[in-house]
């Protein structure tokens, strides 16, 4: 199949569990994961009408986003989403590209050094704060596997909450390897209950996004709330 039948696929696979779940499925973002693919290959997604796309590394994506920016004129413009762990290191790289949202920023240090930079680049930086959920030692992100932790946690949230240069929109997560659609429920469900906890501490933010499932469970995903669906192998094929 292609890329725009896979793209079709998808998004079909995305209404019903939408429907299901109760749903309106407008609700609910594809974030086509682009990394490793060319810029050739983001443009016939783009084609399709695919608007969101996800990179894993700012070396890889900053001249994939002008190349893509390029051959797009002046068209409406292709929202880029970075999905991949931030190094310190690498944040004014990431601020520079001006990624639509940054879904990893796992530490108060990283959101803090984004915050700098991007006031520094006369903007503020969305971003949603990626918790890990399952609480392997293998993943990154805010320690969120135990209930009992949320209220540390929740006051780290807010310490960020505070920053100037960057925008809190949400939470991300990504279930352990393995899991399907329906084992991985119980990690998206857990990314929720967190999400109404911090909407309980703080109402007056909003905490709009919930970034959750890729390729093998989305539809789990979509089951518990998500809003951002990250998936490439589905749409783009293996990569190499």
């Amino acid at each position: 199949m292609s890329v725009l039948d896979n793209l079709a696929a998808v998004r079909a696979q995305i209404a019903r569990a939408a429907e299901r779940a109760g749903r309106d499925p407008a609700t609910i973002r594809l974030v086509a994961v682009s990394k490793t693919f060319p810029a050739e290959t983001v443009l016939i997604a783009v084609a399709g009408g695919q608007a969101d796309f996800g990179e894993n590394r700012v070396e890889e994506a900053v001249p994939k986003i002008a190349a893509v920016r390029a051959a797009r004129g002046p068209a409406a413009p292709v929202r880029w989403h970075m999905i991949g762990h931030v190094q310190s290191r690498k944040a004014r790289d990431v601020i520079a590209a001006g990624f639509a949202l940054v879904h990893s920023v796992d530490s108060v240090r990283l959101a803090e050094r984004l915050s700098r930079l991007a006031q520094d680049a006369g903007r503020r930086q969305p971003i949603l704060l990626e918790c890990n959920v399952s609480g392997e030692t293998s993943k990154t992100g805010f320690t969120a596997h135990d209930p009992a932790g949320w209220p540390a946690l929740l006051d780290e949230f807010g310490r960020v909450l505070d920053l100037p240069g960057v925008q809190v929109r949400g939470l991300m997560t990504m279930a352990p390897l393995g899991t399907d659609h329906v084992s991985a429920r119980p990690y998206f469900a857990r990314l929720r209950e967190l999400q109404a906890a911090a909407r309980a501490r703080w109402p007056q933010a909003e905490w709009p996004e919930l970034s959750m499932g890729m390729t093998d469970d989305f539809e789990g995903a979509i089951a518990e709330g998500a809003t951002l669906v990250r998936v490439g192998r589905a749409i783009f094929g293996e990569r190499e």
